[in-house]
């Protein structure tokens, strides 16, 4: 059973920065692919960004990329998203998600991914 973790969220103005980070155990944190997906109020859940098992490779949604930046830590079983310039529609509560079966980096539906953090609110005022 994989345990993920999220932290970091918080209020911030508009233009500013978060970095939230996910902590996971339970098992091989290197062998799996993550993701953060993020759910405004009366949305679905959205992809956001993905990164390989040995991080050489990220992928964004376009709404995020040039603002947000995924990374990862095996070492400490831990991932990140640093999310710059933040903007009003920004605000959500950010998931982060792992996926066990494959390496194709990729992977942007909700279905793809096995195990879910409870999540954390990102809020970003005007």
């Amino acid at each position: 059973q994989v345990q993920l973790v999220e932290s970091g969220g918080g209020l911030v103005q508009a233009g500013g920065s978060l970095r939230l980070s996910c902590a996971a155990s339970g098992g091989t944190f290197s062998s799996y692919v993550m993701g953060w997906f993020r759910q405004a109020p009366g949305k679905e859940r959205e992809f956001a960004a993905a990164i390989s098992r040995s991080a050489g490779n990220t992928y964004y949604a376009d709404s995020v990329k040039g603002r947000f930046t995924i990374s990862r830590d095996n070492a400490k079983n831990t991932v990140y998203l640093q999310m710059n310039s933040l903007k009003p529609e920004d605000t959500a509560v950010y998931y982060c998600a792992a996926d066990l079966r494959g390496t194709y980096y990729r992977k942007t539906a909700v279905s793809a991914y096995d195990y879910w953090g409870q999540g954390t609110q990102v809020t970003v005022s005007s």
